[in-house]
């Protein structure tokens, strides 16, 4: 793939593609011999007698003999895939639990090798595609698999391991579309490796063993002993679970179950006790409390295993970046999307997109791809700007080791940037880039002023062709690669990131599913042209704030052991520019800090949109691995007696057959079968198709970059996800505007599990709406997509069980995401109750008795107990939480309230809501944006819902006042329940009445209430007039 090679445009149904010039040689396959220890990743190795070193009998588990004695001596001396106890082999040292066991066990007959890789599968050979990944040299009778798949051996990305093929027979084709295949080889007659009466040899194998521990022979030097501790840490995990402490967890389960008995308690005394003179009151806010008690348990119960995780990067380098040898970290396609650049400034876009290519990562594991679903010149002129200015900040940013490596968070950071810098020439150097960065943002901005004013004959681009974009709705597919292997380099000459500019095929009559749609292009694209085996997924205005952050999550997704089952790796959200007390809980760090952690330890964090590693596999709808089963006894079909009877493979949806014997079938047509299968479930490009086999990643060398273009417009183009499963079983599932959930789900419902990472060093940092009407807006649309989501085919309520591979807690997080918007119909009414009791001097609860008042006593100490201790295991402050349960309310009473009855109008009435792109622009005010008044008709409930409340608590002051001080006894629980409605609020009022002039809003709120209580009491005592009637002093005895 090739920079700098113009701009490649083309349609489904037009003949467009632009000629691409040059051509790239494919490179040379790289020739790794030797199958690889899963544990250390070291070569597993030969025995004294020249065959190959097997730890356990029972799987073939790949472990080399370091790693074995490792295990029995120090670990828990069972096999890290099958848990058998590993048996001491030859030359192997007598641990405890070997004394009842025999020197050498005899399993040399007890499966049939030789007839396993005879009856080799031959659909599953074709869907492998005879692929290089451990699969050794070509057959040569290729003809009997098709064209598209057969014949072709991937070129594997570098850092990829191969498993050549040893010298011991034919090489197995299994079913290993997920995991490696480790074939037995055969037993030779007299082998010593299963022959338990061969003993010649035995010495000298022992004494070379004892030679290589350093117990036999000259002492070992320092430098032996550092290279020893050096393998043995990069042995070891690569991440581990921190549990909470006991001291801090325990008591909150405690609490959570003393609440729940509580509550059940409170419940069936508010239920027994009807209010006869208010009973519409009484009813209507006992079905609010049943409805929040049931919301409550929803948000409550998947908490209640958290975890913390922490990551060895240490470890990671030691295990995949070894001096001397290839890098075999895994690569990384990145996608960012953007959709308009007036709400998402180029500038902003280019700081997300030069932390990428600054990233600490191997350059030829990167490629970066900008989704333009808007077809802006604007954005490609300004993409073509940024790689340019990207030769110069890569290589500072490398240098110096800054972080963060956007640009504009760097420079505008106030800190001490000459902490731990000890190079002369930084201060110049910094100088210099910065004088580069702001000449950068006056030709940006130059752009977007620019892009401003639409010509009236549309754009043009620089060499006098019309721009292919300028019908947004309207226009053909386009690619641009600005940095890449020819041309992609840096000032000193390194080699930068692949840097890639995708726009999708528009055309009117199509459905394009909005930025689902846009991501499964780009997940496409990159098939095509580097299929990378994880892709990271970001939005535009999410900048990498920790340069190492995707080696964080390769500390999971690369574990061999724990991470062959991850689906994907999710961080959590940071923001930039919010108001030093969040006012309207922009921060969100209640749900990423507490829920998504308890989830983290059921299984896995929901899918949150962005700052997400995937594993490419994951999405393209694959299970995960299972490990390997013991072969099961067959019979004949003559002999039912013994065993069971030998079952016809059946083709499975996913194209994998589900038995590995295939005699008696037709095999040209089991393999259009499958063939035709791959092309209804993933689209007919036959290089794509080739690239979903491939494990591993890497590309088909056989394809020239023109062809391999050519192809990627292909895939892009509007009609090609027509009648196959993508948006329904494949990628960004369709639906919802909030598809993140949705995708998520469908993982999790296929046995996969997701991993929450939380780095000390924040991974991504993005910007928030921190203006009201914008704040809300957003809100409305995630409560409107989940509401999208409980009313299609893929809501958790009942979707899911087939398989049973969803957990319970996690389906209740599920349900959870998808009913919360429908709490703003209980909570609004709840909200409006004590403004109704004030004015109609009824109440929602009978007189009470001093031990039906312990249930209230209890029930409001266990909800603060619980966020107590909530607060205590998870290091969120009381103001974080506070402002979480404020905007609660507040989001709750608007815009869930109007996701609720756009999301019924829309399944009732097929009335559809227009996507509104949240604004990324930042005022030059610092904090500016946060006092622009904006009206929305959002606004109207709680301006409604605080204007009554207030009006009621002046009515039942005043009321109290005229009728003496015998009211003011039932006066006090309805004013208690109005100023639990107004504190709620208040953030609310407070940006609604915006700066006014500086004056703080809470002396502006009392100063209306008070004036007008005390306007009331005015009224009622009359100090200038005289009393014309009054009591007879004579019956009271008061002189009046």
């Amino acid at each position: 793939m090739e920079a700098s090679a113009g701009l490649v445009a083309g349609s489904h149904n037009r003949n467009e593609l632009v000629v691409i010039h040059g051509h790239e040689e494919p490179k040379a396959l790289k020739n790794l011999s030797g199958q690889v220890c899963e544990i250390c990743g070291d070569e597993v190795g030969l025995t004294v007698d020249g065959e190959l070193f097997v730890a356990c009998n029972e799987c073939g588990f790949p472990v080399c003999r370091p790693c074995y004695e490792y295990e029995r001596r120090e670990g828990t001396q069972l096999c890290p895939q099958c848990k058998t106890r590993y048996k001491r082999l030859k030359g192997s040292p007598r641990v405890e639990g070997d004394d009842d066991e025999e020197d050498i066990d005899d399993i040399e007959h007890e499966f049939n090798i030789d007839e396993k890789n005879t009856n080799t599968n031959i659909a599953e050979a074709m869907l492998h595609g005879k692929m290089s990944y451990g699969r050794g040299p070509e057959d040569d009778d290729t003809a009997q698999y098709p064209p598209v798949i057969a014949g072709v051996r991937s070129r594997p990305v570098s850092g990829e391991i191969p498993i050549s093929n040893h010298a011991y027979g034919e090489q197995m084709v299994g079913s290993s579309l997920h995991k490696r295949v480790h074939p037995y080889p055969p037993s030779e007659p007299g082998s010593a490796r299963w022959d338990d009466k061969k003993e010649i040899g035995w010495k000298e194998r022992m004494d070379d063993w004892k030679m290589q521990q350093g117990n036999l022979g000259p002492e070992p030097d320092d430098s032996a002993d550092v290279d020893l501790a050096i393998v043995d840490e990069a042995r070891q995990p690569l991440s581990r679970k921190v549990p909470i402490a006991s001291s801090k967890i325990n008591p909150y389960r405690m609490v959570i179950v003393a609440r729940l008995a509580i509550l059940a308690f409170f419940l069936r005394h508010r239920i027994l006790n009807p209010v006869h003179d208010a009973l519409g009151l009484w009813l209507t806010s006992v079905i609010c409390e049943i409805w929040f008690a049931f919301s409550w348990i929803l948000d409550q119960f998947p908490k209640w295993f958290p975890i913390d995780r922490e990551t060895y990067l240490d470890r990671l380098s030691l295990r995949y970046e070894r001096e001397g040898e290839p890098n075999m970290l895994a690569p990384v396609d990145i996608f960012v999307s953007t959709v308009d650049p007036t709400k998402e400034p180029p500038l902003v876009t280019a700081n997300t997109v030069l932390s990428i290519l600054a990233m600490d990562y191997p350059v030829d594991k990167i490629s970066c791809y900008i989704s333009d679903d808007g077809a802006s010149m604007c954005t490609f002129e300004s993409l073509s700007e940024t790689a340019e200015f990207a030769r110069k900040w890569v290589p500072f940013c490398k240098k110096f080791s800054i972080e963060p490596r956007a640009p504009e968070m760097y420079f505008s950071e106030k800190v001490d940037y000459l902490k731990d810098k000890v190079q002369p020439t930084f201060v110049k150097e910094r100088r210099a880039m910065k004088r580069e960065y702001e000449e950068f943002k006056v030709r940006i901005n130059a752009l977007v002023a620019k892009a401003t004013k639409v010509p009236l004959g549309g754009w043009i681009m620089q060499d006098g062709t019309p721009w292919p974009g300028n019908n947004t709705k309207d226009h053909p597919g386009m690619i641009q690669v600005f940095l890449g292997h020819s041309g992609g380099h840096d000032m000193e000459g390194n080699e930068l990131p692949r840097l890639v500019y995708v726009s999708r095929e528009k055309r009117p009559g199509f459905q394009h599913h909005k930025k689902a749609g846009a991501m499964n292009a780009l997940v496409r694209v990159s098939g095509v042209l580097t299929n990378a085996p994880f892709m990271l997924n970001l939005d535009c205005d999410h900048y990498l704030n920790n340069s190492k952050a995707v080696r964080e999550a390769m500390c999971f997704l690369m574990d061999p052991q724990v991470g062959k089952k991850v689906c994907y790796v999710q961080f959590p959200q940071r923001f930039d520019g919010i108001d030093r007390h969040d006012r309207y809980a922009n921060r969100n760090t209640v749900f990423f800090d507490i829920n998504m952690k308890g989830l983290d330890g059921i299984q896995g964090p929901v899918y949150v949109g962005t700052g997400c590693v995937f594993r490419r596999q994951a999405l393209y709808g694959y299970e995960p691995p299972k490990g390997p089963k013991r072969p099961k006894m067959v019979s004949c079909d003559c002999c039912p007696c013994f065993g069971r009877r030998k079952k016809l493979p059946k083709y499975s949806k996913d194209g994998v057959n589900g038995s590995a014997n295939t005699i008696g079938f037709d095999d040209d047509k089991e393999l259009l079968m499958s063939q035709m299968n791959f092309e209804k479930k993933f689209g007919q490009s036959p290089i794509f198709v080739t690239s979903t086999l491939m494990v591993e990643g890497g590309v088909p060398p056989s394809s020239s970059p023109a062809a391999l273009l050519k192809e990627a417009i292909h895939v892009i183009s509007c009609g090609y996800e027509d009648k196959t499963e993508w948006g329904s079983e494949l990628g960004w599932i369709y639906g919802s505007i909030t598809e993140d959930i949705l995708t998520g789900f469908k993982m999790h419902c296929r046995g996969w599990r997701s991993i929450y990472c939380m780095p000390k060093r924040a991974a991504f940092k993005g910007s928030a709406p921190i203006n009201l009407s914008d704040r809300l807006n957003q809100v409305l649309r995630w409560a409107l997509g989940s509401v999208e989501i409980f009313f299609s085919r893929h809501s958790p309520v009942w979707y899911g069980y087939k398989d049973g591979k969803l957990k319970w807690l996690e389906r209740f997080a599920y349900i959870n995401t998808t009913v919360y918007p429908f709490t703003s119909l209980p909570l609004l009414a709840y909200c409006t109750l004590p403004a109704i009791c004030l004015l109609t001097g009824k109440f929602i609860m009978p007189e009470i008795s001093t031990f039906a008042s312990l249930f209230f006593i209890a029930l409001f100490l266990s909800i603060f107990t619980t966020g107590i201790l909530e607060l205590r295991w998870s290091g969120v402050s009381i103001e974080e939480w506070w402002r979480n349960e404020q905007f609660w309310v507040i989001g709750g009473v608007s815009a869930h309230l109007f996701a609720v009855i756009q999301g019924l109008l829309k399944v009732l009435a097929g009335i559809d809501t227009n996507f509104t792109v949240t604004s990324k622009a930042t005022d030059d005010e610092e904090f500016g944006e946060l006092y622009a008044f904006k009206w929305t008709t959002l606004l109207i409930p709680p301006t409604t819902i605080l204007i009554i409340n207030l009006v009621g608590v002046v009515a039942g002051i005043s009321d109290a006042i005229n009728n003496g001080y015998q009211s003011w006894g039932p006066l006090f629980g309805k004013l208690f329940f109005a100023f639990w409605v107004i504190v709620h609020l208040y953030p609310f009022l407070k940006g609604l009445m915006g700066k006014q002039n500086r004056t703080p809003t809470i002396v502006v709120i009392w100063s209306v209430l008070l004036a007008s209580i005390f306007s009331l009491l005015w009224v009622r005592i009359d100090p200038f007039i005289l009393k014309t009637k009054g009591p007879d002093t004579k019956q009271c005895g008061v002189n009046c």
